[in-house]
């Protein structure tokens, strides 16, 4: 299957394309720089600049160049790519941690992402204060998430640990915690990254139903993974990243199968978990 060019948006089907979008990137390009050299006091800067040297040395990185992608809602579409790809600086983008250097982006209805284990929780509260706190920032309100606590607590399996500072808690504890609150405050959008290969394989499967759940109701899933096997279960399009540019976007059968061929995939997510 050919490849397909960065400044294409995402092919929908016929019956798709009447389908408002939910996530709508249009030729986003993400810049970090590397500094070779910073100056780090008066006494420094007043040197260089008598000597006629730059204050910083620097030199750009691209991370993302001219990535145009659009998500109807209720659609579940996979990240997938080396390390280093960009799929993470993606969803950052997305979710507006990071800001684009160039391009747009635009998301329709309530964001909820779990991209790092901990993101978002204060390591001095307990576990039901996070909750507090992390539902506050989606904007619910207190009786909200009274309403929805119990049933957080129930996901996550962690009601003993509720009242213990989430510094103590194991990666996998604060896996379970931060996708329990993520999926328990009814998103419109879930930005997912990786955070199903930390825990046991009874959470996993807990989370994979309910992620079923989730687009099964109408709710637009976009995953970032390296478990492949995950992604044919959740998704039903792929767009594969490499070197911050889009190689290949189509239904995830497709590509998938073409980044195992190209020697870059996992063959068994499962083996992945297990090794976790």
């Amino acid at each position: 299957m050919p490849c397909l060019s960065a400044a294409k948006p995402m092919l929908l089907k016929s019956s798709e394309r009447a389908v408002p979008f939910a996530i709508r990137c249009t030729d986003v390009t993400k810049r970090f720089y590397y500094y070779e050299h910073r100056t780090r006091s008066v006494r420094e800067l007043f040197i260089r600049g008598i000597l006629g040297r730059p204050t910083h040395v620097r030199r750009p990185e691209f991370i993302l160049q001219g990535l145009t992608l659009e998500l109807g809602a209720g659609h579940a579409v996979a990240l997938i790519g080396a390390n280093g790809s960009g799929k993470s600086t993606a969803l950052r983008l997305i979710a507006g941690i990071y800001a684009p250097t160039s391009g747009t982006v635009e998301v329709r209805g309530r964001l909820a992402a779990v991209i790092e284990l901990g993101a978002g929780f204060h390591p001095e509260l307990t576990g039901a204060e996070n909750v507090g706190l992390y539902g506050s920032v989606m904007g619910l309100s207190r009786a909200a998430i009274a309403a929805r606590f119990p049933e957080i607590v129930a996901f996550s399996g962690l009601r003993e640990f509720m009242d213990v500072p989430v510094k103590y808690y194991s990666s996998g504890m604060q896996a379970r915690l931060a996708f329990s609150v993520t999926v328990c405050v009814e998103p419109d959008v879930l930005l997912l990254d990786e955070v199903l290969a930390v825990g046991d394989q009874e959470f996993h499967e807990r989370c994979v139903q309910r992620l079923t759940a989730f687009h099964a109701g109408g709710g637009t899933l976009l995953v970032a993974s390296h478990d492949l096997a995950l992604i044919r279960q959740l998704c039903s399009r792929a767009v594969w990243l490499e070197r911050g540019m889009i190689r290949m976007q189509g239904a995830v059968g497709e590509v998938v199968a073409a980044y195992q061929q190209d020697g870059s995939g996992e063959t068994d997510g499962k083996s992945r978990r297990s090794s976790a």
